[in-house]
């Protein structure tokens, strides 16, 4: 280990120790914490089906930065240089058009276990868990802008096979790799302008979402949650699965509810919600990603909704109870760029809630709130970085910026080629 990264980090834990901080408590918890990298940034939401549905669902993916994965082998090497310059063990989460199908037409109603047994192969070699996603979107079945809320049944139909086939999967991915599997639903049903009609579509929802989890599985094999959205491009003034929709079926099925920082108003913070919800809930899913004006689902950074977020987890002891994932795909960088900053910020943050002094609590149970607001101040510039520092050489990656020139590297000799 560099002496200079010993000594800062010697000369930190002196610093931390004196307001009561457990460095070392704090660096054995975070590796216990980890991140669902989202399979979707490494090729810009495209999936390896092609049934020639457009995009769809209120998702964009902007910008044409070289290299993007072609393949599922490119897409699973670009996902290990990622890892390579991330510290801990961490997962991967899945959508279903990410399936491989060896050149046969398999449409969403008929996919299997076995069409991700690369996945699960590539899972076990990297010691990675799994999670999975139906792929409600992308489809000719989707084109009207809904799906398990449509008015024809037999589309209904269709993507009730295609969720309860991901169950099953999610079930597999659990099994086989003795990692609980999160199967998270979300669709992009809705109306750009102003429905006459808003109960039919949810009373089509929740029928839909009753048929989907009539099986029981095991939830040591898959937990199954669902996702609210406020709302999208193309249903501006109206979505079927909005959070109050999603948050009373959770809490009445008894299933996990995903909250994704891009999916309420641009004034709400989700981690106010996170210890509402955890009232009446066990566990739940977090998609982190970043909102610029609107669900644009921008690379996540170190800025004060994640350090939010993270501190609400920290602070109440949540970290056995709130699944992380990522959600977000920026087309304009390098890809694997994209995945290393925005889930080594989203660790940063934890670590930050890690360290955060107790007397802040103190302060504030006692009543002195003037207490309270210097010492969140001043915990701003404790010298946490070279804690985080410290953490990644004992974990061997790359220490601050350094991550970048291997990046630089693997663009100019692996993803430049593919143009």
């Amino acid at each position: 280990m560099s002496s200079n990264i010993e000594k800062s980090f010697s000369l930190a834990k002196e610093r931390y120790a004196g307001i009561g901080v457990d460095v070392e408590r704090a660096l054995k918890i975070l590796p216990t914490i980890p991140i669902s990298l989202h399979c979707w940034q490494g090729d810009d939401v495209g999936g390896f089906e092609n049934f020639g549905g457009t995009l769809g669902g209120g998702l964009v993916a902007t910008g044409n930065h070289p290299g993007k994965a072609r393949t599922p082998d490119e897409l699973r090497a670009d996902l290990e240089k990622a890892y390579s310059l991330i510290p801990g063990k961490h997962r991967l989460n899945l959508h279903a058009f990410y399936g491989e199908f060896g050149g046969e037409k398999v449409d969403r109603d008929a996919i299997e276990p076995k069409h991700f047994a690369s996945w699960i192969s590539w899972a076990k070699k990297n010691d990675l868990g799994l999670d999975f996603n139906p792929t409600c979107f992308s489809h000719p079945k989707a084109a009207d802008g809904f799906t398990l809320s449509n008015a024809d049944k037999a589309i209904r139909d269709f993507w009730i096979e295609h969720c309860r086939r991901s169950r099953d999967i999610g079930a597999a991915f659990g099994k086989a790799l003795g990692k609980t599997c999160v199967t998270n639903i979300w669709v992009p049903d809705g109306m750009k302008d102003t429905p006459a009609d808003r109960n039919s579509p949810r009373a089509c929802l929740a029928e839909s979402l009753n048929a989907i989890f009539k099986k029981q599985i095991s939830p040591k094999l898959n937990l199954d949650a669902v996702e609210p959205k406020l709302f999208g491009i193309g249903s501006e003034s109206f979505v079927v699965g909005s959070h109050e929709f999603y948050l009373g079926y959770a809490i009445s099925r008894k299933k996990l509810l995903c909250l994704d920082a891009g999916h309420y108003h641009p004034t709400e913070s989700i981690a106010d919600k996170i210890s509402s919800v955890l009232q009446f809930m066990p566990k739940i899913l977090l998609h982190v990603s970043r909102g610029v004006r609107w669900d644009s689902d921008h690379v996540v950074i170190l800025n004060d909704d994640l350090l939010a977020i993270a501190r609400e987890i920290v602070a109440n002891g949540f970290e056995k109870r709130v699944h992380i994932g990522l959600d977000y795909f920026d087309a304009s960088i390098n890809r694997v760029a994209a995945w290393t900053i925005g889930t080594r910020n989203m660790l940063r943050a934890l670590l930050i809630a890690l360290l955060e002094p107790p007397q802040i609590k103190i302060a504030e149970a006692n009543g002195d709130f003037t207490s309270r607001l210097a010492l969140q101040e001043e915990a701003k510039t404790l010298p946490f970085g070279a804690v985080w520092d410290f953490y990644c050489e004992s974990k061997n990656v790359p220490v601050g910026e350094h991550w970048l020139a291997e990046v630089k590297r693997y663009e100019k000799t692996v993803l430049s080629k593919r143009n």
